[in-house]
């Protein structure tokens, strides 16, 4: 089955278990139509570059999944339907990484920083 990975913006107004539900919601909608989850990481709330729908912050959340692409229409359009949800990104990958996002990696420990002056 093809692999996505999956970005998604939620409302500031929520609650971090209300967010991290989001997720499991949205795993299980997949897990219904014959995909998976493979993996989630909550990455927390961060502010925007710009507004939308008057928020200027949102609970940001991503996703990996391995699911077949109705599975992920599906999931794209309840999410898109979903009042919580202000936006969301798809993209198809060959392969998923193993190390945490670069979201979630330490400053330190990321390579190919250029040094400040």
């Amino acid at each position: 089955m093809p692999l996505y990975e999956h970005v998604m913006i939620a409302r500031q107004d929520l609650s971090n278990t209300q967010a991290e539900g989001l997720i499991e919601h949205f795993g299980t909608v997949l897990s219904d139509n014959g995909g998976s989850l493979v993996d989630h990481e909550y990455w927390g709330v961060k502010t925007m570059a710009y507004k939308i729908n008057k928020n200027r912050k949102g609970h940001y959340a991503f996703l990996r999944s391995d699911a077949p692409a109705p599975a992920v229409q599906e999931m794209e359009r309840l999410m898109r339907l979903h009042d919580d949800v202000m936006r969301v990104l798809t993209i198809k990958v060959d392969t998923h990484a193993e190390l945490p996002s670069v979201q979630m990696q330490k400053r330190d420990e990321r390579e190919g920083r250029r040094e400040r002056r």
